[in-house]
């Protein structure tokens, strides 16, 4: 059975890419424009999720920083492991207070994503 991953991305082409690459790796992708989909995060049961932190829907003035850390200090989804994607410069601390697992600066190498996935999914 593949692993599942949720990427969380608002730009279409970006999430598209993402997508067709861990695809090609063999991976089940979920993907979504917005945060909705972390409703049923439970129900997913992801291995991984990648999310951006500029979200242009915004969940109650949250972006990807504050929606890791409730999703970290969830007792039922704290296990999951979370990789902010931004452009920002301050992107790494960024992902540390919003208690993510790691970080990826946009634009990406393709290698680098696929290495910092297979690194962090379960």
């Amino acid at each position: 059975m593949a692993k599942k991953i949720l990427v969380i991305e608002d730009d279409k082409d970006i999430r598209d890419t993402i997508v067709y690459i861990l695809e090609e790796q063999g991976y089940e992708v979920l993907s979504s424009g917005d945060s909705k989909i972390l409703g049923k995060v439970t129900e997913h049961n992801p291995g991984l999720i990648l999310m951006d932190n500029w979200l242009t829907e915004w969940k109650s003035d949250a972006n990807g920083q504050q929606l890791s850390k409730e999703l970290k200090t969830n007792p039922k989804t704290q296990h999951i492991p979370i990789i902010i994607i931004s452009a920002v410069s301050n992107v790494k601390e960024i992902a540390e207070e919003g208690l993510a697992n790691s970080y990826l600066k946009k634009p990406f190498d393709m290698d680098e994503l696929i290495a910092l996935v297979k690194q962090h999914v379960i």
